[in-house]
């Protein structure tokens, strides 16, 4: 999804990284979760803090603010996890995205989007779908399926299957 196709009203979760606020469109969000204890895996990139067990999957937890070159998130009463889906490549993944907060579900016209700047801003814009104006601010609307690479997403897939399989090894044992 680039900034040409945005051409409807569409709902998206609003939440915060530092001081910025960013979105993504609803339909990419699974649910929420509170944050919770997330297991390191050894050998992933920065900015994967590790898995989380929901409900019998394992599900990479990735630190959003690692991501965009901000500082780790800490934990305080608002830190959550964002629990998204992702297409790359034709395969979909399921990934928790760590944030400080989570704000609201808004409604944007087009007409409130306008096409990310060139220049000027701490992260590649390739994966900001536009910039959605509201009540005098700026939010940073996301392309989740652009956020990580496809290298990004095998290290993540990677990690995911080895330790799916200590898993089963574990099990059997």
């Amino acid at each position: 999804m680039g900034f040409t196709t945005i051409t409807d009203t569409r709902q998206y979760l609003t939440f915060k990284l530092a001081d910025e606020i960013f979105a993504l469109d609803v339909a990419k969000v699974r649910e929420i979760l509170d944050f919770t204890t997330v297991t390191k895996v050894p050998q992933t990139p920065d900015f994967m803090r590790g898995v989380i067990n929901l409900r019998g999957n394992v599900v990479p937890v990735v630190d959003m603010r690692l991501k965009f070159g901000m500082t780790m998130t800490e934990k305080t009463v608002n830190t959550c996890i964002i629990v998204t889906e992702v297409t790359i490549n034709g395969e979909t993944a399921v990934i928790g995205d760590l944030a400080d907060s989570v704000q609201e579900v808004i409604e944007l016209e087009p007409d409130q989007i306008e096409p990310a700047p060139k220049i000027g801003m701490s992260i590649r814009t390739e994966f900001i779908s536009g910039m959605g104006k509201r009540n005098g601010e700026f939010i940073m609307i996301l392309d989740m399926d652009r956020v990580f690479s496809s290298e990004e997403l095998a290290v993540v897939q990677d990690a995911h299957d080895r330790l799916r399989e200590r898993e089963e090894e574990l099990v059997e044992a």
